[in-house]
């Protein structure tokens, strides 16, 4: 059976004690990783450093950091303290971000973004295997300085966020795990496709990539309002932010929704934006419904061809009751 994980947005909680409480919670029921997601929010260093105190067994990540955000450096480092902090629970998340959130929050130009996540795993892992940031890239040419305390006795492992088919081979080639969202059954069969290829490139087994999946749950006895907040929350994701979930989502065969949920963004009409995204395709992409709905939902994911977990998140405009009730019900289906 696949495991079950938890990623929460850290601008979610007021304060970051209460996303410690959070990962103590998800321990407790049985979830085997909890990540947090960073943008424009809190910082996801303090608040897993909360978690890893607060816990003793669940696996903690990110989901993810950007390699605009940090340098490689910054990011080996953050990962090798996270992981001493963890027992050794830490996986380092790492997507190629988006041009938004590159250019307008952290000030940099978002250009080769695949070749940059490539260069970024392999200098955090030289820093790992041999104590120096020396590296010569296309992007990073890096005299090198020593690592100021023992290398770890191995790199912690690194996840790729990944949506497209040639981010989704570099997966497959260079990373430990796969992070994919917004995917519908079949839009994910289609991707695994490209993950083996990776796979087979990087001369490595499936076995070594961990797929983990991430599904916006919603779960209330008023269908009808998880529905209307799970609608709200993918149809903003697919409009708003990207644009790659809606390239993707686009790519799997629901062009002409993608491009009205655009068009009704460019007028800001959110309504509109929701009123675009139609039932077929919400049932694809999120569980929301009742509480049993949702545990449905997500064994039936769980079950798919390739899955070894499905990480649990929360829509915008949840609630901490409403994620409690929703993590809850998730977890009558661990074991």
């Amino acid at each position: 059976m696949a495991d079950l994980e938890v990623f929460v947005d850290g601008a979610a909680y007021d304060r970051i004690e209460e996303i410690g409480a959070h990962a103590a919670r998800a321990e407790s029921l049985g979830f085997e990783r909890f990540s947090i997601g960073e943008t424009t929010g809190w910082n996801v260093v303090p608040a897993l450093s909360i978690a890893a105190d607060r816990t003793s067994e669940i696996e903690l990540g990110t989901a993810v950091l950007s390699p605009y955000g940090r340098s490689p450096a910054m990011l080996a480092q953050t990962a090798f303290a996270l992981s001493d902090l963890s027992d050794g629970r830490f996986r380092l998340g790492l997507g190629a971000s988006s041009p938004a959130i590159t250019e307008r929050w952290h000030g940099e130009t978002y250009d080769r973004p695949l070749r940059r996540l490539r260069e970024t795993i392999d200098v955090v892992r030289t820093i790992a295997e041999t104590g120096t940031s020396a590296y010569r890239g296309a992007v990073f040419d890096i005299d090198g300085l020593s690592y100021d305390r023992d290398p770890p006795a191995e790199c912690p492992p690194i996840d790729v966020a990944a949506l497209g088919p040639t981010a989704t081979e570099l997966a497959g080639r260079f990373a430990d795990g796969w992070l994919p969202q917004l995917l519908t059954a079949d839009g994910l069969a289609d991707r695994l496709e490209d993950l083996r290829r990776g796979v087979e490139l990087g001369d490595r087994s499936i076995a070594d990539v961990r797929v983990a999946p991430t599904v916006v749950c919603v779960a209330d006895p008023d269908a009808d309002r998880a529905r209307s907040i799970a609608r709200s929350d993918v149809a903003f994701m697919l409009g708003a932010y990207g644009p790659y979930y809606g390239d993707s989502v686009a790519e799997q065969g629901y062009q002409d929704v993608v491009e009205a949920i655009r068009d009704a963004w460019a007028d800001r009409d959110t309504d509109a934006m929701a009123a675009a995204l139609p039932d077929d395709l919400l049932d694809e992409l999120a569980a929301a419904g009742t509480p049993a709905d949702v545990r449905e939902w997500v064994a039936d994911y769980a079950a798919l061809d390739g899955v070894d977990a499905v990480q649990v998140t929360f829509a915008n405009g949840m609630d901490e009751e409403d994620r409690e009730r929703t993590t809850e019900a998730v977890a009558e289906f661990i074991d």
